[in-house]
């Protein structure tokens, strides 16, 4: 992944010994190995920085431990194997006090012995080295020139606190209509932030049945109740060192807002079915598309818990009062959908831009990206019209969501919009709905 090869070098003044090592581990095409026979000549390569270094502890011209501490000195990083004719415990104890990773003695298996030690630490090197590399693509992904497409003032005022966000540890407060990326904010600050090499925890409340959010959150012991078979730790520490980010904060039971609020002011938690605290350090980030200073009228909300809560707010703007961002991010989400589908890019033609332009995108970002995904698909050549972009769908959906309904009054409000749709043809709309007219005329009678 870094283009670097898995790099050994030996360190061993008697001759035989030397290119024993190095023809055996060279039988392995993923090792380049080379060998020394001074401390000295070995010490001049050591910028090469290889990834383990076999030290001889008796060299004629330095002591083991001591070009061990020059290595270490030099990047902490390598691993150092001592190989030693002295089977010495206290030697040994003391090597690895100061970073040596084994210590090995010259006996019958030490062939046998190295191999297995080497190939463990090329193992954990090719670990270590792919958790770096998906640890930057995350980073990368999340970089404000990755994430954040836009240059209208509302978004530019987004980033700007964002930024403010990213340099400390304050509480962050999220909020936004539906669809517009509050988790995608939160993990762009997460993962520009001092913690992004730690957890980033989502919990979304509104999922979560109340009665088992406490132990979501907070974890349990084994037996504490009906079916817990075993323990199991909660969010709270599965983030610990990084951020725990609540979604539809308001939306979580009363009840348990008391335990969070202690837990946010003591740093501290309870598992469910012990008495022992445990301490955790994590950064709150709270998303919410709900006004809470009204949930606190309701009662619905602890007003403690909200001032504990509130740190830093970041209202983000509706996709409606970005202007010209729609363009930019249709284009944008074109462009991934086709580079991820192996697809040639598709423009977007005049007709279908001032369509896009029109609309008010009640779905805001996420429904603007279905919109084209779906448009990419219908379109059969390399660009998108305006009849590749199916709004209807989505003006429909959000019509008959817009408030809380019975099943007969959202049956009575789909028949309006169709009956609108097609210019009162109550023939046409009985064929769109699959229903008779009778049953229309029937409905419109009540």
């Amino acid at each position: 992944m870094n283009g670097k090869p898995f790099t050994i070098y030996i360190v061993e003044d008697n001759e035989w010994f030397n290119q024993l090592l190095v023809h055996n581990l060279s039988l392995n095409p993923d090792y380049q190995v080379k060998g020394f026979y001074t401390a000295k000549d070995f010490l001049k390569h050591l910028d090469d920085l290889p990834d383990v270094v076999t030290l001889d502890y008796r060299l004629p011209d330095m002591d083991g431990a001591e070009v061990l501490s020059k290595i270490k000195a030099h990047n902490p990083a390598i691993e150092v194997l001592v190989i030693s004719a002295q089977d010495n415990i206290e030697t040994a104890v003391e090597l690895l006090k100061h970073g040596a990773s084994d210590y090995i003695v010259k006996e019958k298996d030490i062939r046998e012995r190295l191999l297995r030690v080497i190939n463990n630490i090329h193992k954990n090197f090719y670990l270590k080295n792919r958790i770096l590399y998906l640890e930057k693509e995350v980073q990368k992904k999340y970089n404000f020139q990755n994430f954040i497409v836009g240059n209208s003032p509302a978004i530019l005022k987004t980033v700007e606190l964002i930024e403010k966000a990213i340099s400390t540890n304050i509480t962050i407060t999220i909020t936004g209509e539906t669809g517009t990326g509050k988790e995608v904010v939160a993990k762009a600050i997460h993962y520009n932030s001092s913690r992004k090499n730690k957890p980033f925890v989502p919990v979304n409340v509104a999922s979560i049945p109340a009665e088992l959010i406490e132990s979501e959150l907070f974890g349990h012991e084994k037996g504490s109740f009906t079916g817990a078979l075993a323990r199991r730790i909660g969010k709270f520490e599965e983030a610990n060192g990084g951020t725990l980010f609540l979604d539809e904060i308001g939306e979580m039971d009363i009840s348990i807002q008391a335990k969070l609020l202690r837990a946010l002011q003591e740093k501290e938690i309870m598992r469910i079915g012990s008495n022992a605290p445990v301490k955790v350090d994590c950064r709150i980030i709270v998303a919410t598309h709900r006004n809470l200073k009204n949930e606190i009228k309701e009662g619905k909300f602890r007003e403690d818990l909200y001032y504990r809560l509130f740190g830093l707010p970041i209202e983000l703007p509706p996709l409606r009062a970005r202007g010209n961002d729609i363009l930019l991010l249709a284009k944008y989400f074109a462009k991934n959908f086709c580079e991820e589908n192996a697809l040639k890019e598709k423009t977007l033609t005049h007709d279908a831009q001032k369509k896009l332009l029109a609309y008010n995108f009640p779905g805001n970002v996420r429904e603007l990206k279905s919109v084209i995904e779906l448009a990419i698909v219908m379109s059969s050549n390399n660009e998108i019209d305006a009849n590749h972009i199916n709004l209807t769908s989505s003006e429909i959906i959000t019509e008959i969501t817009n408030e809380e309904l019975t099943l007969e009054e959202y049956n009575l409000r789909i028949l309006n919009i169709y009956l609108k749709k097609y210019d009162d043809d109550i023939k046409l709309v009985a064929e769109k709905l699959n229903i008779s007219q009778s049953t229309i005329y029937r409905m419109l009678k009540k």
